[in-house]
């Protein structure tokens, strides 16, 4: 299936919401409520939706050549509440299925950037079992228990994916640690316990199995558990969801630790640098960091949001990333369902690597290997929505510093998001 020319002939460019609320779809697709089928199966706990996502975009300044780049994602998801289909209360199951295609600019005008410049692109394109758990909910669902195939950063500092770039879509800590925490699409076994403990309060605990073999395109679509399990991902988050008058908002604090074993970023084996002795990275028992993701509505049509995200200096090759931004809804009164969304933010290649960096530029001069600091992101959208089931969002992207250094180019990137509810 080729997605990427239906891409074009639509529009182009837009982002999977992994966790897209299925209630009314009938009155949000393209197809409409199949003469009432929808509706119909909806009432008795089956719900479905497919969706089409696409983001293009073009660089004006930065990298080796200005090029064209799209990819898309096609999503397949369906929810069964069992409670209505066989009286199972508080029961729930999920399966999602996508398929990813196209190409990145990223990679291939070599922006050299830390964070994708098209999100939606990246773990494989191909098809994927993304989602194929049960969740059951107990005392009035103050309590729940999730387990199957899920991904990680749809149950721990979950973040929406309304911007284009990276730095500011998606569970953050993925983007600093995706070796082996598991952002969409990419799903593991794992099993999760939320529970409330206020009106306005949750506690949400954990455990997911940390397995490279599923980032392999022929591990993508099977239920099966490969080998090549190394540990597990444990984590833990603290929320609070306040409200002020008529103002809400969220507030999550979490942190995580993998029990793996994984590289030191500098140090070898016998405790000195690893460009000057060549000799093998050391090994270290665990990963860990920590999150908080903070949400609030500040007027009836403003949204504010931070996220900051600190790793572990010993394993990760980058390891810190903070984003601020907001949005606000209906900027005029004739477009209700459009919005503007603006947000700046940073992501910093850790100091240990810098140094092996410059040791090695040390020994190689001639080589001049990039010496990392921080990269800086500024995003500027509008969302545009004639129907709703349709949203075109161009964008602009700045990117300072790519990959942390100042031997790239700055870059200016031109975007757009295209998404179509079926």
């Amino acid at each position: 299936m080729r997605l990427i020319p239906l891409a074009g002939r639509l529009a182009l460019a837009s982002v999977l919401a992994p966790a897209t609320a299925l209630a009314d779809v009938a009155d949000e697709a393209l197809t409409g409520d199949w003469n009432g089928m929808r509706t119909h199966l909806a009432d008795r706990g089956v719900a479905f939706s497919i969706n089409y996502t696409a983001e293009a975009a073009r660089n004006y300044s930065g990298g080796d050549r200005p090029l064209n780049r799209i990819s898309g994602q096609l999503g397949l998801l369906a929810d069964l509440d069992l409670d209505k289909l066989y009286g199972w209360h508080d029961g729930e199951f999920r399966v999602a299925i996508t398929h990813r295609a196209g190409r990145n600019l990223s990679d291939d005008a070599r922006l050299g950037t830390l964070q994708q410049v098209q999100e939606v692109y990246g773990r494989g394109q191909t098809w994927r079992l993304t989602q194929l758990w049960y969740r059951q909910a107990y005392f009035n669902q103050a309590l729940s228990v999730k387990f199957g195939r899920m991904t990680v950063g749809e149950d721990f500092a979950a973040f929406d994916c309304a911007f284009q770039n990276l730095t500011f879509c998606g569970s953050q800590p993925g983007n600093l640690v995706g070796n082996y925490w598991y952002n969409w699409p990419v799903s593991q076994w794992g099993l999760v316990l939320t529970a409330k403990t206020g009106t306005t309060t949750y506690v949400k605990v954990g455990a997911y199995q940390v397995n490279p073999a599923y980032l392999q395109n022929r591990n993508a679509f099977g239920i099966n558990n490969p080998a090549g399990t190394t540990g597990a991902l444990i984590l833990l988050e603290f929320g609070v969801k306040p409200t002020f008058g008529e103002l809400d908002g969220s507030y999550k604090f979490g942190a995580w630790y993998d029990t793996s074993r994984r590289d030191d970023v500098y140090t070898d084996i016998e405790g000195g640098s690893q460009v000057l002795s060549r000799l093998p990275a050391a090994q270290r028992r665990g990963a860990y960091g920590g999150y908080v993701n903070f949400e609030q509505q500040v007027s009836t049509n403003v949204r504010l949001f931070l996220n900051a995200t600190q790793a572990d200096r010993r394993t990760s090759t980058t390891d810190r990333q903070i984003a601020i931004g907001g949005n606000w809804g209906a900027p005029f009164a004739s477009r209700p369902l459009d919005d503007i969304g603006f947000a700046i933010g940073t992501t910093h290649v850790n100091s240990r690597v810098i140094r092996q960096h410059r040791q090695f530029n040390g020994l190689w001069p001639w080589w001049r290997a990039p010496v990392g600091g921080y990269e800086g992101v500024a995003e500027l959208y509008y969302t545009y929505r004639p129907t709703g089931w349709l949203m075109l969002r161009p964008n602009v992207q700045y990117i300072k510093h790519p990959g942390g250094s100042s031997r790239n180019d700055n870059a200016t990137v031109l975007g757009l998001k295209f998404n179509v509810d079926v």
